[in-house]
């Protein structure tokens, strides 16, 4: 049974017609032979929500102060084209899966152990439907996949006076776009439907097919969303913890740990930049927990992601609950019992 209004109702299907935009490639100069430095894709959910906000100027299908305030985006996920439901989210740092064997982390003594320290994940993305499955068994059933796209560079011999400036005439632009598996397309969650259509999506407006898919009660990830958060979770999007002018890399709000001042355990990896354009202004740049961070808390949090209040997350003139920040699954952790 579901405790709570469902914030989200519909899965939002992007299929790309052709190349995508990855990010905008670094001028190189002797200096400067890395194009890749900045690339960065699927795009955020952020960017999404601004596509409905410019679509509805043109449909005018809501009210916009009903886009402004009710409107919740979640993503990016990625699915087979067939199967848009039984989507890939970033597997939980607890569980190694790779072409050699697998390994899941414990809890002992307060500490994070696992068997074989020198195994290295080879798989970053499962199905959703293995969330509360062992290794083993996700590998077993094919349930992993690698990364679906690839970054195909472009070399702009040469740039215009009025769209780029390089220090000098001599100078090269790369920039960096995204193909895609024709079988796979990107999936974000929504709490809106956007009508079906061809789009342009991403910095570059790249043409792309936009369908919605109402999500019913019975589907997966809403009982997977309707399940409350004990002690451990993992995140499935970047994790946008702090106030509005800081970022930490665990929540700080007393809510989440009843008040208790022991530091939750986490597994990591290095923060990612977390920057988004809101109202035609670029958000305040932060740093962000990658997706499939865990964390175990001290004590039970007992809420669902949806159930978290809106203080719980920094405010730009509106939640980044609202850009789905932070959307996390409960887990299970051998030994959490015992911390």
């Amino acid at each position: 049974m579901c405790r709570h209004p469902i914030t989200f109702k519909y899965l939002i299907v992007i299929n790309p017609l052709g190349f995508m935009y990855g990010s905008a490639g670094a001028f190189l100069s002797p200096e400067n032979l890395v194009g890749r430095a900045g690339a960065k894709f699927p795009p955020e959910a952020a960017t999404l929500a601004g596509l409905f906000f410019s679509a509805n100027k043109i449909n005018n299908r809501f009210d916009q102060e009903e886009l402004r305030y009710n409107l919740y985006v979640s993503g990016p996920f990625w699915a087979k084209s067939d199967y848009p439901e039984d989507f890939y989210v970033p597997i939980p740092w607890s569980k190694v899966i790779s072409q050699d064997g697998v390994d899941e982390w414990r809890i002992e003594n307060g500490k994070w152990e696992r068997n074989h320290h020198d195994l290295e994940p080879d798989y970053h993305w499962q199905q959703i439907n293995y969330w509360h499955d062992t290794p083993e068994i996700i590998q077993g059933n094919g349930g992993v996949a690698e990364t679906p796209w690839k970054y195909v560079p472009i070399l702009h011999p040469r740039t215009k006076d009025d769209e780029r400036c390089v220090r000098n005439e001599d100078g090269l632009f790369l920039e960096n776009t995204v193909q895609m598996s024709d079988e796979t397309c990107l999936v974000y969650l929504s709490s809106h439907e956007l009508p079906e259509g061809w789009y342009r999506f991403g910095g570059e407006n790249h043409l792309v097919e936009i369908t919605s898919i109402p999500l019913s009660e019975d589907s997966l990830i809403i009982q997977l969303l309707s399940e409350p958060i004990k002690r451990a979770f993992a995140l499935i999007t970047p994790g946008v913890w702090g106030s509005n002018t800081l970022s930490y890399r665990y929540p700080k709000h007393p809510d989440f740990t009843q008040n208790t001042k022991k530091r939750p355990l986490m597994l990591t990896d290095r923060p990612i930049p977390y920057r988004y354009r809101a109202g035609g202004k670029m958000g305040r740049g932060r740093y962000a927990v990658p997706p499939g961070t865990v964390y175990v808390f001290p004590k039970e949090i007992n809420k669902t992601w949806g159930e978290w209040s809106e203080d719980w997350f920094p405010k730009e003139g509106f939640s980044l609950k609202q850009l789905g920040c932070n959307l996390c699954l409960p887990i299970k952790i051998s030994g959490v019992d015992d911390v």
